[in-house]
């Protein structure tokens, strides 16, 4: 008689090494960027400068729930959602553009 093999575990082991290793890899550092994105649109106020996700650099303007106006030129201003913004510039950064 031959002897019965219980079933084995290391397959169910290998899957769930393999999930570990996704979230660890993929999904935690996409969720941590994710909240970086959100608190830096969050903490967006008049006068910072911003660049926009069209590569647009410009000021802020005016802020009503979620959609900025900013300020490109004197005399042109866009209106625009608060995810469009890319990334926020140090203050000072257009002036010294402007000077180059």
């Amino acid at each position: 008689m031959d002897p019965v093999q219980q079933p084995s575990l290391f397959p169910l082991f290998v899957l769930g090494i393999f999930f570990i290793f996704m979230y660890f890899l993929a999904i935690r550092p996409q969720n941590k960027e994710r909240k970086q994105r959100e608190a830096m649109i969050s903490a967006l106020e008049k006068g910072d400068e911003v660049i926009v996700a069209s590569g647009i650099l410009g000021t802020i303007k005016d802020i009503k729930g979620n959609f900025i106006v900013v300020t490109v030129s004197n005399q042109f201003d866009l209106k625009l959602q608060k995810s469009a913004v890319a990334s926020k510039l140090p203050n000072g950064t257009l002036k010294s553009i402007d000077n180059q």
